[in-house]
């Protein structure tokens, strides 16, 4: 089976990520909290705890923007170091450009969306959810912020040879697959379908 490694997996599973059927895909959960029980505790940071070249693909879903901005750089070298030199990345986070034109019509504290933890305003994809943070959760502020370009030069800057991705500005967020390898041969469309949400 192909290995798909779930950073920031939190309570998630395989099951809640579009694209990775589990008959086909065995889901590494790695996450910096203990309590959501994940198979490896670490950080996007240092995953010394995995080998070099050992998974198919990773899955990082609003994890980037808790690092800081030097952070960024060691978080994406990590990513393609474990990655085997066939592997991908898809990558989700906030689009900071979709959010400033909200804040730009003064639209901080309005709710934009709902979602599974209640209404979420431009002031928590800014920062982080206001919620979670009072619950003395503070691994989810947020400490930076992409817009599509400045993600996908980041993860270019980190070796990353082909990038496919999309904004998706009804969700306020940025999409992007990245492989290791070049790959001039690849469907953009069928893999925008399959595995973005």
């Amino acid at each position: 089976m192909k290995k798909l490694l779930h950073i920031g997996c939190g309570p998630k599973t395989i099951l809640q990520i579009k694209g990775f059927d589990p008959s086909d895909w065995q889901e590494i959960r790695f996450d910096i909290d203990p309590s959501v029980k994940p198979d490896v505790i670490g950080t996007l940071t240092d995953m010394s705890a995995l080998e070099s070249d050992s998974v198919d693909a990773v899955f990082s879903s609003h994890n980037i923007e808790h690092l800081y901005p030097h952070e960024v750089p060691l978080a994406l070298k990590e990513i393609f170091r474990v990655l085997k030199p066939s592997g991908f990345l898809l990558l989700t986070c906030p689009d900071i450009q979709s959010v400033s034109e909200m804040v730009a019509k003064d639209q901080l504290t309005e709710p934009l969306y709902n979602s599974a933890a209640g209404p979420i305003s431009a002031i928590d994809i800014l920062y982080g959810h206001r919620g979670f943070i009072a619950q003395g959760n503070h691994f989810m502020a947020h400490r930076c912020g992409f817009t599509f370009k400045v993600l996908t030069g980041s993860i270019i800057a980190e070796g990353f040879k082909t990038i496919i991705g999309r904004r998706d500005q009804k969700n306020y967020a940025l999409w992007v697959m990245a492989f290791k390898a070049e790959n001039n041969e690849i469907d953009k469309d069928a893999l925008a379908l399959q595995y973005f949400s």
